[in-house]
């Protein structure tokens, strides 16, 4: 055992323990150890540690707020050592740092609960603020503040509140905290418990909190409802601003409540009567009525036939003429319309309407104005291949067939006689209501043409294969420009159809006003015959032929003919 005069390695290790701490516990430095307040002199309080020395700590570090007291002498306090011993021999003690270590352990135990803290904000660093955590120092980062975006923070400066801490690292001493978070899970209790009170099918007053170009939100009470734009008004509606204003109260019906979600669905125009109802009666199929155009599409508009009831005019009855046109070439935009109703689908509220079906078919008006046989005039509206295309009263279009342009020339020298824009005379030939057709012809308005009032050859009692005496009317290049009889119809003998021998088919060696035989071969659209003296004179041979032998019995063609010329005499 130790004596005092020889002391051991142990007695010298009790010593310094019981003056610096056991090793076991750490030791003092780094510590929060309890202390007695000795003395109070210039504002500093002496306190012993229980060191060989005491240390100083400004008065100031014990009045951190106005609740807070300066301690007195004898009062026991925590203090934090921060070294056991300085230059001076004195203890180097500090309350705040005792307080801070206090506060982590406090923060540690909390965050691991998952608690909230109360923290107050007071200053601004890049990115965030600083937060007193009760003597630990935590940054709340900008986009924690607050919800939605926050401008102005000075309100909200040097207040108690509370706040959730995201993230802890006591080695590193950082912290960080989020107001957002606390907001948040306190709005989503305050909607629960507002949710729960409410119930799909309620009528409830709400005001108008924002507005957007698909809806508004409305404000319940404390937690928002969406009216869709749709759901305000059975009638068209192109923006809410049209029917509310922010600021506004309203009553609308909860129309759907998502508890996952937490969103409401607010309407209006479910407290109001629905226009659908009985609308297959009061709008039968065929009715007439005026309607006005709310909105034009690539494949229609749509007509309000009366407040909330909107029906669609498809591009293709929009008109009887024109044909593959933009809907807003044809109608526009508030102009009003008379349309017949075509079909009418309450179950998915459609109405389909027609515009040309209001006004009358033009190819009818047409006929009754035009029968046929009667004389039109019109401008050449295109040329192609086949015809020219003529524009008519009632902005419909007949075509003149290139085989109908003119007499005794090609179909393609015809079409070439005529121009775009060009002002020509017709004579309408057929009337087709159904295909929306009108057949024209030019050259039956020549001379001998069945025009109107004029003699056809159906009215002259032609028949295909009979032989007629016809009168020359015109000598062309072509052929003859021929009258059956005196005042009977005109037709045309090709130069081919002249003669059978070259020589006889030359138009030149006939004159006007001459008289000769011919057979008809045919008719043309306009029933206008056609002759030939070719044919005539193949069919009078095969008929001699048949009766008077045949040239293989030894007998010519001329003594067939002469005996047949003996009989006749």
């Amino acid at each position: 055992m130790a004596t005092a005069a020889n002391p051991t390695r142990d007695d010298f290790e009790a010593l310094l323990n019981e003056q610096l701490g056991d090793a076991d516990d750490g030791g003092f430095e780094g510590r929060v150890v309890k202390g007695t307040v000795t003395a109070i002199e210039n504002g500093m309080a002496h306190i012993d540690v229980g060191l060989k020395s005491e240390g100083r700590v400004d008065l100031k570090e014990f009045q951190r707020s106005e609740s807070e007291t300066a301690p007195g002498v004898g009062d026991e306090v925590e203090v934090y050592v921060d070294r056991v011993e300085n230059a001076e021999g004195e203890a180097m003690l500090s309350r705040d740092r005792a307080r801070r270590e206090a506060a982590w352990d406090k923060l540690e135990n909390e965050f691991g609960e998952g608690k909230r803290v109360e923290g107050r904000i007071f200053g601004r660093v890049k990115g965030g603020f600083t937060v007193d955590l009760d003597g630990a120092v935590a940054f709340l980062p900008g986009s924690q503040v607050d919800i939605r975006p926050v401008r102005d923070v000075t309100p909200l400066m040097d207040i108690p509140q509370p706040f959730q801490i995201l993230k802890m690292d006591r080695r590193r001493g950082n912290i960080v905290v989020s107001r957002r978070a606390v907001l948040e899970e306190t709005r989503a209790e305050q909607r629960s418990e507002l949710i729960d009170k409410l119930a799909e099918g309620e009528v409830i007053d709400g005001v108008v909190k924002n507005i957007t170009d698909y809806g508004a939100f409305v404000d319940l009470g404390g937690i928002d409802g969406l009216l869709h734009v749709t759901d305000m008004s059975y009638k068209r509606v192109n923006h809410p601003s049209e029917m509310i204003e922010i600021g506004q109260t309203v009553t609308v019906q909860i129309i759907r409540i998502n508890e996952d979600t937490q969103r409401i669905s607010l309407g209006m125009k479910q407290l109001e009567s629905d226009p659908w109802d009985g609308v297959a009666a009061k709008y039968p199929v065929g009715m007439k009525m005026t309607g006005t155009v709310t909105n034009i599409t690539e494949y229609g508009a749509f007509v309000e036939i009366e407040p909330g009831i909107e029906g669609l005019v498809h591009v293709s009855e929009m008109s009887w003429t024109k044909k593959n046109v933009h809907p807003g070439k044809i109608v526009s935009t508030s102009q009003e319309v008379e349309v017949m109703v075509l079909e009418v689908d309450s179950e998915k509220r459609r109405i389909s309407l027609g515009l040309k079906q209001a006004q009358r078919n033009p190819w009818e008006e047409f006929a009754e104005k035009h029968p046929v046989g009667s004389k039109v005039e019109g401008e050449v509206k295109n040329a192609t291949e086949f015809g020219l295309f003529i524009g008519l009263d009632g902005d419909v279009d007949g075509m003149v067939h290139m085989s109908d342009i003119a007499w005794g020339i090609s179909g393609e020298d015809a079409l070439a006689l005529h121009r775009k824009g060009e002002t020509v005379q017709a004579v309408v030939l057929d009337i087709d209501v159904e295909k929306e057709r009108i057949s024209l012809g030019m050259k039956q308005l020549e001379r001998g043409g069945p025009a109107a009032g004029g003699t056809t050859a159906a009215a002259a009692g032609l028949n295909k294969n009979a032989i007629v005496t016809v009168t020359v009317l015109e000598v062309r290049d072509g052929g003859l420009e021929v009258q059956a009889g005196e005042d009977g119809a005109a037709g045309f003998i090709k130069r081919s159809d002249l003669g059978r021998d070259r020589d006889e088919q030359r138009p030149e060696r006939f004159q006007v006003g001459q008289k000769f035989d011919a057979m008809v071969t045919g008719f043309d659209r306009a029933k206008k015959p056609t002759f030939s003296v070719k044919a005539m004179q193949i069919a009078e041979e095969k008929q001699a032929v048949a009766q008077y032998g045949s040239s293989d019995s030894g007998a010519s063609l001329g003594d067939i003919l002469g005996e047949a010329l003996k009989k006749q005499d």
